[in-house]
């Protein structure tokens, strides 16, 4: 087993309550230094997310991405040793083949474990980055599970609804009208759940539940994985045509949960939206403003 501490209880909340496990991913050769240099080195440099930020957990804009496509995967590895950036290898499991039995082989025991769940969609994504490094507040539109499996990271989970995130603000983001990053205040740390994770502990959480993490003094390696089940993909196709709703209509929905009449027609709704292309996604793209130094690990240079 790779997950140690399946229990009922964990099964029966897995995917709705922010929960904590232990695993055993940490101990595969696969995320040695040598191993995710070869991962590194083989990963499509133009999927490849290269990223710095600043200090302050409340100034998200300070998110900058950069490039780094004359660094072999090693010396990306320094630079994440020496410097203050995040590499983001999404999708590995499309691209690197020991990534792919990776995931089928999570998938398959969560599947085998927690009663009735079924996932697709799946995104097992590895995440290399600097000592102090942060995520900024934020939350993802499908359900998620972090595993760390080198160094150590806190993980601050909030309720998915105001005023962590309001109803209008999730719209913007399943729309794909805002980024998945928005303005946080400190003060709201008083309603997370603080999670420490540490080589072989995973955390996953509510769906849309906003999120924010700071690595540990040391390389952090961890995996994001992704997925979507029935009910998540249902929520947010809720919360999609609640906001053509709102843009087309006029009204003002509410978001509910559950397989209803209502939630029901709101999922034909939504499709009939995206399929007639109703709404056009404004995203915003991060230009790219920096370039790793292939001469000084971790040193940064304009783009």
């Amino acid at each position: 087993m790779i997950i140690q501490d399946w229990t009922a209880e964990k099964a029966k909340a897995f995917g709705q309550q922010t929960l904590s496990f232990a695993h055993n991913l940490h101990e595969r050769p696969l995320f040695t230094d040598a191993g995710l240099a070869e991962a590194l080195e083989a990963y499509p440099r133009s999927r490849l997310g290269v990223f710095t930020m600043g200090e302050d957990p409340k100034d998200w804009t300070t998110w900058r991405k950069g490039s780094a496509d004359h660094l072999s995967g090693a010396q990306l590895l320094e630079a994440a040793l020496a410097g203050r950036i995040w590499l983001n290898l999404r999708e590995a499991n499309l691209y690197l083949k020991p990534y792919a039995d990776l995931a089928d082989e999570v998938f398959a025991e969560k599947e085998a474990m927690a009663p009735g769940l079924k996932t697709f969609k799946r995104d097992l994504g590895v995440l290399i980055s600097s000592a102090n490094a942060q995520v900024f507040y934020h939350l993802d539109v499908p359900l998620v599970s972090l595993w760390q499996v080198r160094g150590t990271k806190r993980v601050w989970v909030y309720p998915p609804k105001a005023p962590f995130v309001g109803e209008e603000a999730l719209e913007r983001i399943v729309l794909r009208e805002s980024a998945e990053q928005f303005a946080f205040d400190p003060a709201w740390d008083a309603g997370a759940e603080e999670i420490e994770l540490t080589p072989g502990r995973m955390a996953t959480w509510a769906q849309n539940a906003p999120h924010r993490i700071e690595n540990g003094p040391m390389l952090n390696v961890s995996l994001s994985m992704e997925f979507m089940t029935p009910r998540a993909l249902l929520r947010a196709n809720v919360i999609y045509a609640n906001g053509v709703l709102r843009r087309r209509a006029g009204m003002a929905p509410r978001l509910a949960d559950g397989v209803g009449p209502a939630n029901l027609g709101k999922l034909v709704l939504a499709r009939g939206a995206k399929a007639l292309k109703l709404q056009t996604p404004h995203e915003r793209v991060l230009p790219t403003t920096f370039r790793l130094d292939a001469a000084r690990p971790g040193a940064l240079l304009p783009a």
